[in-house]
């Protein structure tokens, strides 16, 4: 089965492994164009891109899904099959009716919950206890098409979005294999999407700000939820402090204000419950535990962790 496989990030690589460990006829990758990164602005490739060419697997990488030239190469290949996981842009109606067999994407959500681009993000931010995966036949909607496979994953308490894709990426493998074994087989049945719909808009660096306001338990939620990107971050005298592991702790006290800040605790008030902060990261600094960021600094109790 000739297949073009669209994909980007980490995320993706455990689907486009298990294609070619199975021995499918991967006719292209494509991917995002390589990008700038890091203090030095030099050229980072995707992760699919790499895993492609260790392959011997030709990759294109066009900047617009419109470009007359890249849909004639797409055109050329005559693909019975597109598969789609995290590629970061909406495809076009042209390239949805390439392939004979339809375009499959692999969603990290069970849908209709979570359609956009932050399913995990917005599990986690919203204090869901299961997510999954679904394979989806593409649609020219946001992530409305109909629904091919989907398995469940239990949320951990500990899980942020860093760990949560990382499950989440080997279960889209294995479904996206099982999806594909099925179709040739003829024994899928796709069924139209049903219940509640919710969406998980991208998330962007000003939606790390915490908000004190919030319940303590929303915040241990929002600072999993944020992790790694764009992280959880407050400011203390006009520094950025980010806030890499809390836990929640029974007790009242004002938002924002620090209430302990001794014997290694460093606790903070919320809108209800008190949120300690095990791990922080101040800016330009080194991930460190409570203990050692009192111990270098004067912190009072009655000071904030505010907005800048």
């Amino acid at each position: 089965m000739r297949i073009i496989f669209f994909g980007t990030p980490l995320f993706a690589v455990p689907s486009l492994k298990v294609l070619i460990q199975a021995g499918e006829e991967i006719s292209a990758v494509v991917t995002q164009p390589d990008r700038k990164k890091g203090r030095g602005h030099l050229f980072s490739q995707p992760p699919v891109k790499e895993l492609a060419v260790e392959n011997g697997i030709r990759v294109l990488q066009p900047e617009r899904m419109n470009d007359a030239a890249f849909l004639n190469e797409l055109s050329s290949i005559k693909p019975e099959l597109i598969a789609v996981v995290a590629y970061g842009k909406i495809l076009t109606e042209d390239i949805l009716r390439l392939p004979a067999l339809g375009c499959i994407n692999v969603h990290a959500s069970l849908l209709p919950k979570y359609r956009g681009a932050a399913p995990i993000a917005w599990a986690i931010l919203n204090g869901e206890r299961k997510t999954g995966i679904t394979t989806m036949l593409m649609d020219k909607g946001l992530d409305r098409g109909d629904i091919m496979l989907q398995e469940e994953l239990q949320i951990s308490g500990d899980d942020t979005t860093e760990t949560l894709s990382i499950r989440l990426s080997e279960l889209g493998a294995a479904l996206l294999i099982k999806t594909i074994g099925k179709i040739k087989d003829g024994s899928l049945k796709p069924r139209k999407q049903s219940g509640e719909a919710s969406y998980a808009p991208v998330i962007k660096k000003e939606n790390g700000l915490v908000r004190w306001s919030k319940t303590a338990l929303e915040l241990y939620n929002f600072v999993r939820g944020m992790r790694p990107w764009p992280g959880a971050y407050c400011y203390l005298d006009g520094e950025m402090i980010k806030l890499i592991k809390v836990k929640t702790v029974a007790g009242s006290g004002i938002p924002g204000r620090i209430e302990k800040a001794e014997g290694g605790e460093l606790l903070v008030g919320t809108a209800d419950g008190l949120l300690s902060i095990l791990e922080l990261q101040p800016q330009n600094k080194k991930v460190m535990p409570a203990k050692a960021f009192l111990q270098g600094r004067n912190i009072k109790e009655g000071m904030y962790l505010n907005e800048p």
